[in-house]
């Protein structure tokens, strides 16, 4: 079924369904106190607003509710005079990633609400006026315009202003926000139950050990602003997440069907791996320039995917290089990349209950892997034991002159990742009262680490990855060796065979959800 949305007001206007839509949009602004009459300002702008309109629909297609949204046309808005700072702090997919790991780790249930009009809610500090909302003009009050308390929709500072709204409540709720991620806080009791809340914008997601703590939080949040309580975490910033009783499966299913039907490969014949073997990417190759645009849009597109598909991190970074002027071969390759989607459209990453809660992780590097400029790719991961949470696949800024060399740097990157996965496990209620240790398959490197000597092969490298030597001595992290077989960031640095490509993606905790024996929500 298709669903064809009003693109202005005299076009919603004709259909009662998209007028009710309206008019609950407005009740619900001059609900919450959004605004108020006033003359026209003589030395301020007014700015203008206009209506977006959106239909949610049903899995079967059928038309759940209509949706209409007022929105400020902000970037009519001057710095200085009616907006100043904008930023806002949204939760990193690292840090949503180590929550839904920890949960699962400790059979704890995820749970979601979602903020009705959250920006509704941000009180301005400066002083901001707009035009009345066509069809909603005040009788003999025409010349009028609003004067707004609250933030809309569409203004540069509504998100700032919602997460100081937000932030400020949380704060005298009693809740500790997190020093290394803004977006994170928790809240203890008496017995040693904890809660934990994590806020994207408007959506929030909680978990803990205390049902008590769990049920007051929800009460409170929805007594004070207008929520939807979406119960157990089902979807989350694109990402669907199954809640099972052995852990919790996260997977962008649906997300990944819809490439294949917008890049036109819904019906292509399936690779078992990624990117081949043989062959090197380089900016020239000798074939023709790709059109740009859509190599940058299934390049962008793969990165999305990656928030739960490591397996497609380093084919993905491997391809951004090539953003400015592609060749048919590099398009060529991104397209095997979406074959490979093709046969892997249900697979995700599973995390499940363990013994402990210890933070383990893996580093390695690909020497002069690059063909242009002779720089290595980095690549690591963290996991509890189960599925990986955290992990990455760059290229690093300098050239390495040494495999030792590249394995250190890429070391000394992983050490500052896991220095900030442990302060954010700390933020948890699971403090790692052990070096974390962290494996590389590199013996010269290992020895750099532990013997702090500058001679003529290490002389020349930066001093900030040499921190790897103070995080080793204060415990902060253990670097240990593993063999090259068992070096699970090794599919983070370059293009493997089937079989060893295979083996590391199921150690990362990659699998279809037929595996689970339950079905993925669609």
């Amino acid at each position: 079924m298709s669903v064809v949305e009003p693109e202005d007001y005299q076009e919603a206007a004709q259909d009662q369904a998209w007028q009710e839509a309206m008019n609950a949009e407005i009740n619900m602004i001059e609900k919450n106190d959004t605004w108020q009459l006033v003359d026209r300002p003589t030395d301020k702008p007014v700015i203008g607003v206009r209506w977006v309109f959106k239909t949610k629909l049903n899995l079967d297609g059928t038309v759940q509710k209509h949706k209409a949204r007022l929105v400020a046309k902000g970037y009519a808005q001057k710095p200085g005079i009616d907006y100043n700072e904008t930023f806002a702090p949204v939760a990193r997919l690292d840090t949503i990633r180590t929550l839904i790991a920890l949960a699962a780790q400790k059979g704890w249930k995820l749970f979601q609400l979602d903020v009705k009009s959250a920006f509704l809610n941000g009180i301005l500090e400066e002083e901001v006026y707009i035009e009345q909302p066509e069809g909603f003009e005040v009788k003999n009050a025409c010349h009028k315009v609003y004067k707004l308390r609250k933030a809309l929709y569409g203004l540069k500072q509504a998100p700032r202003a919602w997460y100081s709204e937000i932030d400020a409540y949380l704060t005298s709720c009693n809740f500790i926000r997190s020093t290394s991620e803004a977006t994170l806080y928790t809240k203890s009791d008496e017995e040693g139950g904890i809660l934990i809340v994590s806020i994207y914008v408007d959506d929030i997601v909680y978990t803990g050990s205390s049902k008590t703590l769990l049920s007051e939080f929800k009460m409170e949040m929805m007594q004070k602003y207008e929520m939807s309580d979406l119960g157990l975490l089902h979807h989350f910033l694109g990402m669907g997440i199954l809640q099972t009783e052995n852990g919790v499966f996260i997977h962008q299913s649906k997300y990944a069907k819809s490439l294949l039907v917008k890049f036109g490969l819904e019906d292509c014949k399936p690779v078992s791996i990624p990117l081949p073997t043989g062959e090197k990417l380089k900016k020239v190759d000798g074939s023709e320039f790709a059109d740009e645009t859509m190599y940058r849009k299934i390049v962008g597109s793969l990165l999305y995917l990656t928030a739960t598909r490591p397996d497609l991190m380093y084919a993905a970074s491997l391809l951004s290089r090539f953003m400015n002027g592609p060749t048919k071969k590099h398009f060529g390759i991104a397209r095997r990349v979406l074959r490979y989607v093709q046969g892997t459209l249900s697979y995700g990453i599973e995390y499940t209950k363990d013994s402990d809660a210890i933070l383990v992780g893996f580093c390695d590097a690909d020497w002069a892997g690059s063909e242009d400029d002779c720089r290595s790719t980095s690549g690591y991961a963290f996991s509890f034991g189960s599925g990986v949470f955290s992990w990455a696949s760059v290229k690093q800024n300098t050239v390495a002159l040494s495999t030792a060399e590249a394995e250190y740097v890429s070391a000394a990157e992983a050490t500052a990742q896991a220095i900030w996965l442990r302060f954010v496990l700390d933020d948890f209620g699971e403090m790692q009262a052990d070096a974390t240790p962290l494996f590389c398959d590199n013996m010269s490197a290992i020895s750099m680490v532990k013997n702090p000597v500058f001679h003529q092969k290490t002389r020349h490298i930066n001093r900030k990855f040499h921190f790897i030597r103070e995080a080793m001595q204060e415990g902060v992290i253990n670097v240990k060796f593993c063999r090259s077989e068992e070096q699970l960031a090794d599919i983070f640095t370059k293009a493997l065979p089937r079989e060893r490509f295979n083996y590391l993606r199921l150690k990362l905790g990659v699998k279809s959800v037929s595996s689970l024996g339950e079905a993925v929500e669609n």
